[in-house]
């Protein structure tokens, strides 16, 4: 039976409740108890090794005040990825600060086996990092670390090192990985576990450090606390590089940048849509999918959201790792892996109970074997965004882009599984044919910047075609644009037309359609991505509203001159933010919970699109100026 989270009775923490830690290779998420439930070894995508969020007796690794779970604050250290949690005992006040560290450049001597972009001067240290300092009374604190290796399924072994009772190794059967636990407290081994326990009076301090690889963990507080110092500041630093708008959102632009960064596999410049698998888009639901790979249609919106926020070097990163993809491949998937594998066969994990119940738990996904046409619009759009930062076309990128138009020619009449990435039926998407435009239209557009015309005049005359065919068949008798060419019905990805230049957002249709999604495909003002009674999407079980989608409909509101309703509606979901400023797929209307996996990038990528679309017409608005597109984006 499914455990009722709105009663108070789920061991479960809200999604939104936790807080998340990365080092640009591995993330973690920690529960507001103080409890990593969530983290895989060596990379984000690999086997857990705490995975208390899919399953209570999954692994978890808890650091904090004796009988007390309930902590009295948590915040960022500003600027930064390091999570602080004060807790208010009986006895005393404690603060525990969580980190994931990262360090100078490792391989000065020799090659990184799993770098591929250009080596900046940091490196993940493999090493997360837990202080904890008594700042009133005293505090009595429990240290509990039970590893469950390969999802779960193998409980650790504790050995003790040359360091005694200070430092033990985790292994397990047919495991090739090692865990060392280093602490300047006293760890004893109960089964699984290894704990510790000690009283900490006013001005006293503590650390433990769990490491994976030959790197060496701090061996003393000092050591630990300058090593977080110094990870904090790199935070700082590099949230510096951007060029942040000074303005009352600026720190959800600064939140998000920093959880984009987070969720980037630094040794690839892969950007993973989340850093979780099968947390629930709905309550107890089977809408649960692994989100621990990179969509090849967040490219578009990563690096338009990247350059506008001035983190040129990260746009670049991510551009050429799907430029390695497209270059590599002749049939471009909707979805790699971090390192750019190809199969992601997906598994069901039937031990672990997910979720507050929620199952299938799967790890894998099988959506990598869709055909959806929509991959070549945003590939052709990621290349010419890069292109207009630079006012040139890199020679290594144009024969992609020649195969990749040509691909997008070949098939664009063809029917496919859409955005969403439906398991029902193939259509005739809208918004699939729009991108299939927007993958001839930015071909176009960059053969004549190489002074092509043949070319360009051939794939213009193309994007004009399937401009055409959109416009007959995929609007409705009312003169809105519709989910597929046999259907009446509304679909949140009808709000991309404006925003990619298919059609100016003066026109009537392009209005209609987005009054239409404000007002019929929405919950209490927030929008959900279809209908589905409308839609074959080979589910069952409610569809919750999409906050991805509820930040384009702002970014759409802007575009057609709603800027009151825009603002409203983008004040609404900024206070939906979890308390550390993070979002997961989904926000339930009613209580305005987070669901799905969390945090999540294309959340936070669209968030950015909808505050820079208010930001830049409140700044017309005050100057006086006629009203103009306001999207950087193609065709501006």
């Amino acid at each position: 039976m499914r455990l009722d989270s709105l009663s108070g009775c789920s061991p479960f923490p809200p999604i939104g409740d936790y807080g998340f830690l990365s080092d640009c290779e591995v993330t973690a998420l920690v529960a507001p108890s103080g409890n990593v439930e969530w983290m895989c070894v060596p990379r984000l995508d690999s086997p857990s090794i705490f995975g208390s969020i899919l399953d209570r007796s999954a692994g978890g690794f808890r650091l904090g005040p004796a009988g007390v779970a309930v902590p009295a604050a948590r915040r960022y250290l500003p600027g930064t990825m390091v999570l602080e949690t004060s807790w208010h005992t009986p006895t005393g006040w404690l603060v525990v600060r969580d980190v994931l560290l990262i360090g100078p450049w490792h391989h000065e001597r020799d090659l990184s086996h799993t770098h591929r972009r250009a080596p900046t001067d940091y490196d993940a240290d493999h090493v997360l990092l837990r202080t904890v300092r008594c700042v009133s009374g005293e505090v009595q604190v429990t240290l509990d670390c039970e590893p469950m290796f390969d999802y779960g399924r193998k409980p650790a072994s504790w050995s003790y090192t040359d360091r005694g009772y200070h430092q033990g190794v985790a292994r397990a059967e047919g495991v090739g990985l090692e865990l060392r636990l280093t602490t300047d407290m006293r760890l004893g081994f109960e089964g699984g576990r290894a704990m510790a326990r000690t009283l900490l009076k006013q001005g006293e301090t503590r650390y433990c450090a769990l490491s994976w690889t030959e790197h060496d963990p701090p061996y003393t507080y000092e050591e630990a606390y300058k090593r977080l110092v110094r990870t904090a500041h790199h935070w700082q630093h590099w949230l510096a590089r951007g060029d942040i708008p000074d303005h009352p959102w600026r720190g959800f632009l600064e939140r998000s940048a920093l959880t984009l960064k987070g969720l980037t596999f630094a040794p690839t410049g892969a950007l993973v849509a989340a850093a979780t698998t099968s947390l629930p888009e709905t309550p107890g639901g089977e809408r649960n999918w692994d989100y621990r790979y990179t969509w090849i249609r967040d490219s578009t919106f990563a690096l338009w959201g990247l350059y506008t926020l001035g983190f040129d070097w990260e746009a670049d990163d991510f551009f050429w790792f799907i430029a390695d993809l497209a270059e590599r491949d002749e049939d471009l998937q909707i979805m790699y892996g971090v390192d750019g594998e190809r199969e992601l066969d997906e598994k069901i994990l039937d031990h672990l109970y997910g979720y507050e119940g929620a199952r299938p738990v799967r790890v894998g996904n099988a959506a990598y074997t869709h055909r959806q046409n929509d991959v070549w619009g945003a590939v052709l759009d990621s290349f010419y965004i890069h292109t207009r930062s630079r006012d040139r076309l890199d020679e290594r990128i144009w024969p992609i882009l020649k195969r990749l138009v040509e691909s997008a020619i070949k098939h664009w009449r063809e029917p496919d599984r859409g955005i969403w990435e439906v398991r029902g039926e193939p259509r005739h998407f809208t918004s699939s044919k729009v991108m299939c435009w927007v993958a001839t239209d930015r071909g176009a557009r960059l053969a004549r910047l190489r002074d092509e015309p043949e070319l360009a005049e051939r794939w213009q005359a193309v994007a004009d075609e399937i401009h055409e065919d959109v416009c007959k068949n995929g609007v409705s008798d009312r003169g809105v644009f519709t989910q597929h060419y046999e259907t009446e019905a509304l679909d949140a990805s009808l709000l991309l037309i404006p925003l990619v230049r298919f059609l100016p957002p003066d026109d009537p249709r392009v209005r209609a359609t987005v009054l239409a999604i404000a007002d019929e495909l929405t919950v209490d003002e927030l929008v959900l991505r279809y209908k589905p009674e409308e839609t074959d999407d080979g589910l069952t079980g409610a569809e919750g509203s999409f906050t991805i989608c509820s930040f384009w409909l702002v970014s759409a509101l802007v575009e057609i001159g709603e800027l009151d309703r825009a603002r409203r509606l983008c004040e609404k979901l900024l206070s939906f933010a979890s308390p550390l400023g993070l979002y997961a797929e989904e926000i339930n209307p009613v209580n305005g919970r987070q669901l799905g996996n969390f945090p999540q990038a294309f959340t936070h990528l669209a968030l950015i699109n909808a505050v820079i679309h208010i930001i830049r017409a409140e700044e017309r608005e005050r100057n006086g100026s006629p009203y103009s597109q306001i999207s950087p984006r193609a065709g501006a």
